[in-house]
């Protein structure tokens, strides 16, 4: 397909659509114009395609696809070494013509649900893992306030991460010692207590790092990971 052609279809959408040109995705559905079309073949952003069909940074805010919205706000954590507040995103909108302003962040989520699309994002490209050390206690805030207050009866519970072998296991215990007594018995190999983590919550935290490493799961409660995913479940003392 050739560029003239996308260019018209941009065109002939946007005039459908009120003037304001199409996303990625709802363009794909109206014309059958996949990413692979014109990815890396003529532009290398969406947003280039659409200032050469004529419109301004301005007309396709909305336009802006949630991934593309994700590395642009990756690319500031990184330069500014924290989680941006709304002032600085302002900020940089103004600084930079191809920043996303703060009202299409706002579009993609909240704060919280932003970092954990944040967390996500990284999760599935790999060598992020200093963006997902930032984001990842706002992540958990939601599922933290959620929680009811502990009283002072309550009795906390651990996720812990032991290894036996080349694997690793994510489970929950009231006592992470009898547990991996437990364990030992029933292991033809010698296991190893890697880490544990303080929780009032054992079934929500375990499930969230089940989560977390869904794609690298052998069986069971057992996983195939990384140095680096382990250096990421030991950072964590309490949740």
């Amino acid at each position: 397909m050739t560029k003239e052609e996308i260019i018209r279809e941009i065109k002939r959408t946007a005039e459908e659509n009120n003037g304001i040109p199409l996303g990625i995705e709802r363009f794909r559905k109206a014309t059958g114009i996949t990413r692979a079309d014109w990815y890396g073949k003529h532009w290398a952003r969406w947003g280039d395609a659409l200032i050469e069909a004529g419109f301004s940074p301005n007309q396709f805010q909305d336009a802006y696809s949630d991934e593309f919205v994700l590395e642009k706000l990756i690319n500031f954590i990184r330069e500014i070494g924290h989680y941006p507040v709304s002032g600085e995103l302002r900020l940089k909108a103004k600084q930079d013509p191809e920043f996303p302003s703060h009202n299409v962040f706002a579009r993609v989520g909240k704060k919280v649900e932003l970092a954990k699309k944040v967390v996500e994002f990284c999760n599935e490209r790999g060598n992020l893992e200093d963006v997902i050390k930032i984001c990842e206690s706002i992540a958990l805030r939601k599922s933290r306030i959620k929680q009811p207050a502990p009283d002072d009866n309550e009795e906390f519970g651990f996720v812990y991460l032991i290894k036996s072998g080349r694997y690793y296991k994510i489970g929950r215990s009231v006592s992470v010692g009898r547990r991996e007594y437990e364990l030992a018995i029933k292991l033809p190999e010698k296991i190893k207590k890697v880490h544990e983590i303080k929780t009032d919550d054992p079934v929500g935290i375990e499930k969230y790092w089940h989560d977390r490493f869904k794609d690298k799961r052998k069986g069971g409660e057992w996983f195939e990971l990384s140095v680096n995913d382990v250096k990421a479940f030991r950072r964590r003392k309490f949740m």
